[in-house]
């Protein structure tokens, strides 16, 4: 039996996301919203600034997809750099990951919110490290101190050529 045939239009809605059945100026910042008009893939745009690049950019439909793959690609190149230096001892892999977040937050709204969430807790960081200034130093110096031993240690005792030949490498 063949389904009926109607001449109705779908009507598409997505529902279980409270904060986007809100109006836009009840939405709590950074809440979680749905884009129902975003067709790309890569989540909604982040508000334009009348005259900035941006906006230049997002006046041609053709090269602001562009644009959003190139920061997407961008940021996505930091970020695998990033977990690329995870092998490697040290914070090293850090800094690429925060760029990456960053040049996608300069694009989408997404990595925006979870970028400020990173940021607040850097100054909140910060603040604790300028009101103990003398556990902060204790522990940076303990750490400098810690990482030098070990890299003297691996040089001295010869730890990576004794690690390869015991692996058969």
């Amino acid at each position: 039996m063949a389904a009926p045939h109607t001449t109705r239009t779908a009507e598409y809605r997505v529902t279980g996301n409270r904060a986007a059945d809100r109006p836009t100026d009840e939405r709590p910042a950074g809440g979680s919203t749905v884009c129902a008009h975003c067709t790309d893939g890569l989540g909604k745009p982040r508000e334009l600034e009348p005259g900035s690049f941006r906006a230049r950019v997002h006046a041609n439909p053709g090269i602001a997809l562009a644009w959003r793959v190139a920061v997407f690609t961008a940021g996505l190149l930091l970020v695998a750099l990033g977990v690329a230096l995870t092998v490697l001892p040290g914070p090293l892999t850090i800094p690429p990951v925060l760029a990456g977040l960053w040049v996608w937050s300069t694009e989408f709204d997404w990595a925006r919110r979870f970028f400020s969430s990173f940021k607040r807790k850097a100054v909140a960081a910060w603040r604790h490290a300028k009101q103990h200034p003398v556990s902060s130093i204790a522990v940076t110096v303990g750490g400098l101190a810690a990482a030098g031993i070990a890299f003297w240690a691996v040089g001295h005792f010869g730890l990576v050529d004794k690690a390869t030949s015991a692996l058969g490498l």
